[in-house]
């Protein structure tokens, strides 16, 4: 199976690179022709003769050919919606598909092409602009924005095809050159008039956040590839759940230092004890050597002398902190936030409470040991060809479960530690519940940064910038969920294996070792559970916050 996997792999990307042009439908039959041959293939391995290992890799592999083909289906309704904007698409693609092939070109004919893009790009901007002048059947920003992206991509392409021939063929250039320099204008100013006039995106502060929610049948497809049988609204259920136990938490602690129930005045508190402009990579440092610490001692997993030499700390650019308020992992080295001199007052001031102490302590161990750094680790290490199968419910879940571990083995210290864990909670409960109604069309951008300063105690400022990159296209559309969802289903499997079958350290090194998988096939594995050819996932596998 893991030769299979390799060159199913490899094939396929063969096949994509090949096909990279925007809105062509070549690609998507060639990919839809792939998957059923290897369907057929698949059909021909004698399921019951493989060791779990390889029934687990069977079962992965059929999941993600099938899923792919419910997302060809999504992306093709999605692009049919996007060339309405782009009518010239498909001579732009031709243009390209033919020279792939080194089909004859005739320099008259190719000039006219040109000349017919140009005008298309002329009529269906004044369409758009005389829609929104009468303010009737008005471009959606979203459309926009998508539409801009796609026209960049296809902008690239009709230059590549161009100057493959300009130049070489003279009477191609004589005919052809002055009619590109004029279309290949029309393009520019067309994509600006998306991106900027319609979708409102100039590269400014102030600049209204533009999403392209998915819908909830899409919704449902991603939740099947990942093997979650749960229903958007089942898992918002589960959110509004787990951020009760947290609000009773934090209401403990809160009481603890002196605040009673009023647990927003127990952040502020909270949030006011960071360290000196200059000092945040220092304290990183020294909390990422804590928690190395702390698991070693605790026999938690094994961790080689290598990963814990090979990370170090990086500060954020004011221009990336719009976007990670916070932390993140890439690279062996946790990035982090911290105010720098060209922001202004009020971005600084929230900027440092954001990134206090007791917030960065559950931050960092979450990104580097036993988080993210050692997770990736062991995945350049260990089933390699399962890369194709990489989910965020095994990746976020990984570094959640470790959350709600240390937790419970009293990593906080004080009352302040413990609002700072809890803050991350209930962000995670949260990040569901705006991540999923906004793509079903039931929460704006600005409601979910209202939601988040409310039910979490975020800042504006960091509730902005995660609400921007939740709505934008940095991430899949369940990315938001896996965090908390991922977590409780590795909390659910330790729970049931430690300590009655395996100890902490076996069980982490045991899932270390699996690759990013979907978490019910992580089950499949550490159990032996029987796996039948048509296993698509099961309910029962979420363990509480408590």
């Amino acid at each position: 199976m893991e030769d299979l996997i390799r060159r199913f792999t490899t094939d396929r990307q063969s096949i994509q690179r090949y096909y990279d042009l925007p809105l062509s439908t070549k690609e998507g039959a060639r990919l839809k022709e792939f998957d059923q041959d290897w369907l057929k293939e698949l059909g021909k391995v004698d399921f019951d003769k493989l060791d779990q290992d390889q029934k687990v890799d069977w079962v992965l592999l059929r999941n993600y050919i099938e899923s792919e083909e419910r997302q060809a289906n999504t992306q093709s309704k999605k692009d049919a919606t996007t060339s309405k904007i782009l009518p010239f698409a498909k001579i732009i693609t031709g243009l390209e598909e033919a020279r792939w092939t080194l089909q004859p070109i005739d320099p008259e004919k190719a000039a006219s092409q040109i000349d017919l893009i140009r005008e298309s790009v002329k009529a269906v901007r004044a369409q758009i602009q005389t829609a929104i002048d009468k303010k009737e059947g008005e471009t959606p920003p979203a459309l926009a924005l998508r539409g801009s992206k796609v026209l960049a991509s296809l902008r690239n392409s009709f230059k590549h095809w161009f100057d493959h021939y300009n130049g070489y063929k003279p009477l191609f250039s004589w005919w052809s050159k002055k009619p590109f320099e004029e279309c290949y204008k029309e393009l520019e100013e067309y994509e600006k008039f998306l991106r900027e006039t319609v979708a409102g995106q100039k590269g400014e502060d102030g600049d209204p956040m533009v999403g392209d929610p998915i819908g909830r049948e899409a919704v449902l497809n991603d939740l099947k590839r990942e093997m979650i049988a749960y229903t958007p609204e089942d898992l918002i259920q589960i959110a509004q759940k787990e951020y009760a136990w947290c609000e009773k938490e934090i209401i403990k602690a809160s009481e603890a230092m002196g605040f009673g129930k009023d647990w927003k005045k127990a952040m502020e508190k909270v949030k006011a004890d960071h360290v000196d402009p200059g000092e945040q990579d220092n304290l990183v440092m020294s909390q990422g050597r804590e928690a190395v610490e702390f698991v070693e001692k605790h026999d938690l997993v094994t961790l080689e002398p290598l990963v814990k030499e090979t990370w170090r700390v990086e500060m954020l650019t004011a221009a990336q902190q719009k976007n990670w308020p916070f932390a993140f992992y890439g690279g062996q080295q946790m990035s982090t936030s911290y105010p720098l001199p060209e922001m202004d007052h009020a971005t600084k001031q929230m900027s440092m409470r954001g990134n206090n102490k007791h917030f960065l302590r559950a931050v960092t161990h979450h990104e580097l040991i036993p988080g993210h750094h050692l997770q990736i680790f062991m995945a350049d290490r260990y089933r390699t060809y399962r890369q194709l199968f990489s989910t965020p419910f095994f990746v976020e879940g990984w570094a959640l479960h470790w959350e709600m571990l240390m937790w419970d083995l009293e990593f906080p210290k004080t009352p302040e530690d413990k609002i700072g864990m809890l803050f991350w909670r209930m962000h995670r409960c949260a990040r569901i519940v705006v991540s999923l109604k906004f793509h079903m069309g039931e929460m704006s951008a600005q409601e979910m940064i209202d939601y988040l300063v409310e039910k979490v105690g975020h800042e504006r400022f960091t509730a902005t910038s995660e609400v921007r990159r939740y709505v934008g296209d940095m991430y899949s559309p369940l990315y938001q969920c896996a965090y908390m969802i991922g977590g409780l289903q590795m909390r659910g499997l330790y729970k049931e294996l430690v300590p009655a079958k395996m100890t902490p350290k076996e069980f982490h090194d045991s899932v270390l070792k699996l690759g990013s998988i979907p978490m019910d096939m992580v089950r499949a594995s550490m159990t032996g559970m029987k796996l039948k050819k048509d296993f698509s996932g099961g309910r029962n596998v979420l363990a509480s916050f408590k």
